[in-house]
């Protein structure tokens, strides 16, 4: 290799380390790009209405801030409230719980029998997973002042790019090249209405998983069933593994009344799941982006593996960008207009 040859890719390898340095931070930034990119919708529409630019965005800015706050107040004291009596009385609810199903492979004969057995051991080795959960949980808001400042720093840049989001644009267009940038304007302007339809169809599926969530153990007399069905509702912005960590507090709060309860809960989060996935999701997601399961599911697992928390939350955002940028560019740019070489044409 040429001595120019060495120090690009000496270059190379240095700007992939600073930019693992600073994942974090990016993975702020792409936070704070997508609320900017959302909201400006909202601020475009008020904007249309004759409202000042500024004061649309002060408004769509406070009534984000106000659901959240509604959010976390509907949710967070509660389940602070209940958490000692769940630590204490969760591992006596899962003793009745195995009493209950050891009683019932009593009465049900041959391999159906057999198959609760399963039911008891997994309930055996639920204490400790319940345990370490809780750990968890105390853990993730000992560390609040990082949080709280990571999201002062994601509203702070997400009011800026709202200021003036034709400047960071172009700003952003000039490291390609002049030909292209055009290109890359119109492939920003798809993301864009990729990431609009994706949000809009998320929050609708929230907003109907939350209320069929709540109606449901209302009538079950599951306690806090509006805190429970809030949780609900949030989670299920992380699919595969948001309904799974959903079921959890509402079915350990129903165990502590009976087992029938908490297996019940189960058995309706299910159902509301799969609602959810074969009628919700295909009808709200035919004018939108479509994104297959099995790589949703995958790039969860492979986000959350190299980023943590940060990367699982926003998989489904980076999967959608990502997504109009291969199809645009890889195969709409490259792969389409690739031209056989002379010695392979007829």
């Amino acid at each position: 290799m040429r001595l120019g040859q060495w120090v690009g890719f000496l270059a190379l390898i240095i700007s992939i380390y600073i930019l693992w340095r600073i994942h974090q931070v990016l993975l702020l930034a792409f936070t704070a790009v997508i609320l900017a990119t959302v909201i400006n919708q909202l601020v475009k529409r008020l904007e249309q209405k004759g409202l000042h630019r500024g004061f649309g965005i002060a408004v769509s800015i406070t009534t984000l801030l106000v659901v959240f706050a509604v959010l976390f107040a509907l949710i967070i004291p509660p389940f602070f409230d209940q958490l000692p009596q769940l630590i204490s009385a969760v591992p006596q609810g899962l003793d009745q719980l195995r009493v209950w199903i050891e009683r019932l492979s009593d009465q049900i004969p041959g391999q159906l029998g057999d198959g609760t057995g399963i039911l008891t051991r997994l309930t055996q080795q639920l204490p400790d997973f319940i345990n370490q959960l809780f750990g968890n949980f105390y853990s993730l808001f000992t560390n609040s002042v990082e949080i709280i400042l990571s999201l002062l720093l994601v509203l702070i840049v997400t009011i800026m790019l709202l200021a003036s989001p034709n400047a960071y644009r172009r700003v952003f267009l000039l490291i390609f090249p002049k030909f292209y940038r055009q290109r890359v304007n119109n492939i920003l302007l798809k993301c864009e209405v990729a990431l609009t339809g994706w949000l809009i169809g998320i929050l609708f599926n929230m907003t109907v998983i939350a209320v069929f969530s709540g109606l449901g153990l209302w009538l079950l007399g599951v306690p806090l069933p509006l805190a429970n069905a809030s949780l609900a509702g949030l989670l299920t912005f992380i699919p595969n593994l948001g309904p799974t960590l959903s079921v959890i507090p509402p079915a350990a709060l129903a165990l502590l009344e009976s087992p029938w309860k908490a297996l019940a809960v189960i058995g309706l989060y299910v159902l509301i799941q799969q609602v959810e996935s074969n009628i919700l999701t295909p009808l709200v997601m035919r004018h939108q982006v479509s994104l297959l399961p099995a790589i949703t599911l995958l790039s969860q697992l492979a986000f959350s593996i190299f980023f943590g928390f940060m990367g699982l939350l926003l998989a489904l955002p980076l999967l959608v960008v990502a997504q109009v940028c291969l199809k645009e560019v890889l195969v709409e740019d490259i792969m389409n207009d690739w031209q056989k070489p002379s010695e392979f044409q007829g």
